[in-house]
């Protein structure tokens, strides 16, 4: 009797889990004020009376909770998210060391839809594969798709290990079964390659610590004398850290304020780039595609807000965010998106995006398609 109480009782505290975030709707930006009604708390405690004593078997509390908590947390924003132990180990190790890669990256708008196919990395396993961007992305490795987040279902295409990752691919109405190997796609967060008629390609594969450091040590000395404009890739740069994001646009450029968090309740968190920027002169074109997302969207906003930079390619989704980490006991956590990044001039481009100053009319996303209009662009910069 004592044990099937205290799963009720936790049965509840689910739903009093749900009540909290429809008496507190506005905990996160964007979201209403408007408190629940009294109909609202009826019909959750209608739900919890007609599970309690209706349901075929006595629900199981702690899958019911985890649900629940998936649920409400995903629900909430495509960057948002419950992330359970194995991917929140996964979620931590990302930052300490690269995790091994199939090189798709996925996109996911709304809970209970499919991942879709955002983009695939060049000379990566998924390169090979017989995928194409737009697919829908349905399981991954026998687990469905429809109750991750966008986080989840990226976490999951990785692996510590080099070991293949089977998927289920939706392409217009067509099932398929796909299996991608995983392996380490950049040893470093950045790559340089000369270019002609430029300073050369400065390719940003992530903005975590220490991108701005391994710029700093390996591409400055390269740039310091140079004239001709810089390219700037922030092609498929989905993942990272807005900090980083501010050390790498003090690079190019000084500001006691480029922009701020919008937070709820909380003073505004002002960005400012206060040290002696080492390339504040050389001209910059950008390249942006549909997966550069988060971090990279406020860096490439802001260099064109206040550096006058061109930006070439695809629009970008608008995940501009300051997300934040909840740790839970029983070591799983909670993403939340705790502020949405706004440029001193009040602009926004969260789930708004940044639209190119030349769009790429072509669906090619090669590197000759990229070079081939920025040379129309360098003279008249």
């Amino acid at each position: 009797m004592v044990e099937k109480r205290a799963k009720i009782i936790l049965l509840i505290a689910v739903f009093a889990v749900t009540l909290f975030f429809l008496l507190e709707r506005s905990f996160l930006p964007g979201l209403s004020s408007d408190s629940a009604s009294p109909k609202d708390l009826k019909l959750v405690e209608k739900v919890i009376s007609l599970l309690r004593d209706h349901y075929f078997e006595e629900p199981q509390p702690f899958e019911t909770m985890e649900g629940a908590f998936r649920g409400l947390a995903n629900s909430l924003d495509p960057v948002s998210c419950y992330l359970d132990k194995e991917n929140f180990l996964k979620y931590q190790f990302q930052k300490e060391a690269r995790l091994k890669e199939t090189g798709l990256i996925l996109y996911k708008e709304k809970y209970g839809y499919y991942p879709q196919v955002l983009a695939i990395i060049a000379n990566s396993p998924a390169q090979t594969a017989d995928i194409e961007l737009g697919d829908l992305i349905a399981s991954i490795d026998h687990k469905s798709t429809l109750p991750m987040s966008m986080l989840e279902a990226n976490l999951n295409l990785k692996d510590r290990k080099e070991k293949s990752v089977n998927l289920e691919v939706i392409r217009r109405s067509e099932t398929q079964m796909l299996t991608i190997e995983r392996k380490t796609l950049f040893e470093e967060p950045i790559s340089f390659s000369a270019q002609k008629e430029t300073s050369g390609i400065l390719k940003i594969h992530h903005l975590y610590s220490p991108c701005v450091d391994k710029i700093k040590e390996d591409i400055l000395p390269r740039l310091k004398d140079q004239k001709n404009p810089l390219i700037l890739d922030l092609r498929n740069c989905y993942e990272g850290e807005l900090e980083e994001a501010m050390k790498l646009a003090n690079l190019f450029l000084e500001a006691k304020e480029v922009g701020y968090l919008s937070q709820r309740e909380k003073a505004k968190k002002v960005f400012s780039l206060l040290e002696k920027p080492e390339l504040e002169k050389i001209p910059l074109i950008i390249w942006t595609n549909q997966a550069t997302i988060g971090p990279a969207e406020a860096l490439a906003t802001i260099l064109r807000e206040f550096r006058k930079s061109k930006i070439l390619g695809f629009p970008t989704p608008g995940l501009a965010a300051q997300q934040s980490l909840f740790a839970l006991n029983d070591g799983s956590a909670l993403v939340l998106n705790s502020g949405i990044f706004t440029l001193k001039s009040g602009k926004k481009i969260w789930k708004k995006g940044i639209k190119p100053d030349v769009v790429l009319e072509s669906k090619d996303q090669s590197d000759d398609s990229y070079l081939k209009e920025t040379m129309k662009i360098i003279p008249k910069m």
